[in-house]
């Protein structure tokens, strides 16, 4: 029996998605909409230092051949954190010549947070930022389409502004605050990729720049 090769339908691909934006690294691989394992890690600030060796351990049996596409948070979140998840998940893509998707870190919780609601209201995100500010986004889910519409891109405000905002919405929304342990939200961020995968997009690498409040920063990459 013939070796299968990469573009072979023997190959079986997979999915990989990576969250560092906040002090746990969370990992994903799932065989597109099938099995998903996934792992949480409270490895702080030693992610930097031990990210690569947890991701080559957790991939195994699979290898990185077996990647259709990869996702990363991209923020918004701590800086060091998101900054490394971003340029690891561009190198691997590069390398393997593979598509890469930048999933908000609210988008992940709005994601999951849609689940849990009987009817597909609007979901405000809210996170804590510094200086008294909050990162919020607010988005709608499509269940017809299995996607997330982004009705309020992400953004840092102060709280009275981003309270303002919401006095100021035409329909109902679900306020959801995100906070604590987030790594845990990479499940979520492989389900949106997937969901946009199946829609047919194939985002370049070059195109996923890290959110660390106001503007995405190319300088850091």
């Amino acid at each position: 029996m013939p070796l299968a090769t990469r573009h072979s339908p023997l190959v079986t691909f997979y999915s990989l998605a990576l969250h560092t934006s906040t002090p746990e690294l969370g990992l994903a691989i799932a065989h597109f909409n099938e099995t998903c394992r996934h792992q949480v890690w409270d490895l702080g600030r030693d992610t930097s230092m031990l990210l690569h060796a947890y991701l080559v351990d957790f991939l195994l049996p699979q290898t990185w051949q077996d990647l259709a596409f990869i996702a990363v948070a991209k923020g918004p979140g701590g800086f060091t954190g998101t900054r490394i998840g971003v340029v690891t998940a561009r190198t691997l893509a590069q390398q393997l010549d593979i598509p890469l998707f930048g999933i908000s870190t609210l988008a992940a919780v709005a994601w999951e947070t849609a689940k849990t609601l009987e009817n597909p209201i609007a979901i405000a995100v809210q996170m804590p930022a510094q200086r008294g500010e909050v990162f919020a986004a607010i988005y709608r889910s499509d269940r017809r389409q299995n996607q997330l519409i982004e009705i309020l891109p992400d953004a840092v405000m102060s709280l009275e502004a981003w309270e303002n905002l919401l006095k100021k919405q035409d329909e109902v929304y679900h306020l959801i605050t995100a906070e604590g342990s987030l790594g845990r939200y990479v499940t979520s961020i492989l389900e949106i990729a997937q969901a946009n995968w199946n829609h047919g997009l194939r985002p370049h690498w070059s195109e996923v720049l890290p959110f660390y409040g106001q503007h995405p920063v190319p300088e850091a990459i």
